[in-house]
């Protein structure tokens, strides 16, 4: 037997033996105790609250303007669209992008890290006033 047919029936015994396998052992998703998902919640709800007031705070900037102003209960921030091209960067943009471009310009506030826990909690407001409606990117 050929080098090159001894590689492929051994590749092909591995594609065997990791069928048998996975039948044998099927892969299952974690199981998560319920004092596990009453942690992840309340730290989501605490992430969320946060979020929401510093949404509806002027905080955020120099000229005492909130994000509720223009987006009053994050109502057309549509964070479902994300990510999609914005003009105003004049590149496709995540969420985050808009919430950042938002801050330093029309609230006129200082940069915020992309993971920096206001930026999550801003972020995590926005999609929860959001919940239930399907992913839509790319969508304006």
């Amino acid at each position: 037997m050929g080098k090159s047919r001894k590689s492929l029936a051994f590749a092909m015994a591995g594609v065997c033996l990791s069928i048998v396998l996975m039948m044998c052992f099927p892969i299952q998703a974690d199981e998560f105790t319920k004092k596990d998902l009453d942690r992840w919640q309340k730290e989501f709800i605490t992430v969320v609250a946060e979020g929401e007031k510093l949404f509806h705070s002027s905080s955020l900037g120099k000229n005492k303007v909130s994000c509720d102003q223009c987006h009053p209960n994050g109502a057309n921030t549509h964070p479902e669209t994300y990510p999609k091209f914005q003009t105003q960067l004049g590149r496709v943009a995540l969420l985050r992008d808009m919430i950042e471009w938002c801050i330093e310009n029309p609230v006129r506030g200082e940069h915020l890290e992309p993971d920096s826990p206001k930026m999550r909690a801003l972020e995590a407001y926005i999609q929860s006033q959001r919940k239930g409606i399907p992913m839509n990117y790319g969508k304006h």
